[in-house]
């Protein structure tokens, strides 16, 4: 660890302050202006190495302060004077061309002066990208491959997230997201959230920045590789979730999917009355009929004269949903006439009958049971179905393998 007054030290050696700045102008702005531009260390740049997905954190120091990218090796380095771990790296390896993550400048050390080159333009775009109304406006209008630096072809927006150790129930979910127009338009262009004010102290406005970033660089057309690591957001997930969800540990993906719907929401400003780019996406509504059902055990008289009692009559409410869950049949335990398991088909509109407003399921609590169904009364514009696979018991977890058959198009019409 570096002490605090260490990083404040390593901070005032950074050419950044106005002694710096004083320094400069005294050595005349001619000379130093032939110098930005005529940096003879440019080839040494190693683009293949190059990966800004980590957190911007300086390899010795762990420190945020000052964090330089030497762009011969890949390292993150603190500061760029005399006593700074980026000079130290530059005279000691002869590398000496760093980025100012940050303020996205570009400097060559030990010397200490800034290049400005337009052939370093594509490091800029790759550490942050940026997107204009009109590139946005035609990303679902056109199908291009694009070639990465490495060779590899990729489509933009269907890039491969890395499975860091066990992350990858977050990485299904933030993909799915990333191609949702309206959410990735939103997040594309920082202008949109930029201005939200949040109370001091909270960090879940942490979240909407990393998967904004996210976003940007699953969509990048000038990738230098065609996958992207989801580290910092991930990182963010950790923080802001106080460790419910990790990249270490296996988590369940539509928890994740609740969480994560309702903190974006949260941290976007959005209430109950106040919409945002969540809800405006992915908020329906439902009337929910529930009745309250006799104890199984009670003598058939008893249960003949508690229904007609006003606590187990029907009852209705009105309730918003972000998504809807939907039950798998059992799946048969038969063999077909080879000895091969059958796996079972199912059409994805025979599932959504729970929702028709007419058929009834039993639900089980604790203490009581209720007989419930459900009228969806508003769509979304995009609708997320969760299909509940998976069943636990005291033993094991059982998964169904019943295969959903849906509709490639819907006829409107009809």
């Amino acid at each position: 660890m570096v002490s605090l007054k260490r990083e404040r030290e390593v901070d005032l050696d950074d050419d950044d302050n106005e002694d710096g700045v004083a320094a400069k102008v005294g050595r005349g702005h001619a000379v130093e202006d032939r110098r930005s531009r005529h940096c003879p260390y440019l080839d040494t740049i190693n683009r293949s190495v190059l990966d800004f997905d980590f957190e911007k954190l300086c390899s010795i120091s762990l420190s945020h302060i000052n964090v330089y990218a030497c762009l011969i090796c890949g390292k993150y380095f603190q500061g760029r004077g005399l006593k700074s771990h980026a000079y130290t790296h530059s005279v000691q390896f002869t590398h000496h061309v760093f980025l100012n993550l940050h303020t996205l400048k570009f400097y060559c050390l030990p010397d200490n002066y800034e290049i400005i080159d337009s052939s370093l333009e594509d490091i800029t775009y790759v550490l942050k990208p940026t997107f204009t109304k009109q590139h946005i406006a035609g990303l679902d209008k056109q199908g291009k491959l694009y070639r990465a630096y490495d060779g590899t072809t990729y489509l933009p927006g269907i890039v491969g997230l890395n499975n860091i150790k066990a992350n990858d129930y977050a990485n299904v979910v933030l993909q799915a997201f990333s191609n949702v127009p309206p959410l990735r338009n939103y997040f594309l262009e920082e202008e949109n959230y930029r201005g939200i004010r949040r109370p001091p102290g909270d960090i879940m406005f942490l979240l909407v920045q990393r998967f904004g970033e996210l976003m940007r660089k699953l969509w990048n057309p000038r990738n230098f590789k065609a996958h992207v690591s989801p580290h910092e957001m991930l990182q963010a997930v950790v923080l802001c979730s106080k460790k419910n969800f990790q990249i270490t540990k296996q988590g369940d993906a539509v928890d994740f999917m609740t969480w994560f719907l309702n903190a974006l929401h949260g941290a976007l400003g959005g209430t109950k009355k106040k919409p945002s780019i969540i809800t405006k996406a992915f908020q329906g509504y439902m009337r929910i009929f529930s009745k309250k059902l006799p104890h199984p055990d009670l003598p058939p008289e008893e249960k003949e004269a508690l229904l007609t009692t006003d606590e187990y009559q029907e009852q209705m409410s009105e309730s918003s949903f972000l998504f809807l869950t939907l039950d798998l049949p059992t799946a048969p335990l038969y063999k077909d006439e080879k000895e091969q398991l059958i796996i079972p088909q199912v059409p994805l509109f025979n599932i959504l009958a729970k929702f028709n407003g007419s058929t009834e399921k039993e639900y089980k609590t604790y203490k009581e049971n209720f007989l419930k169904r459900f009228q969806l009364t508003k769509l979304p514009p995009y609708l997320i179905f969760c299909i509940k696979r998976f069943t636990k018991n005291n033993f094991f977890v059982e998964k169904n393998p019943t295969i959903v058959n849906f509709p490639i198009t819907i006829n409107r019409a009809s």
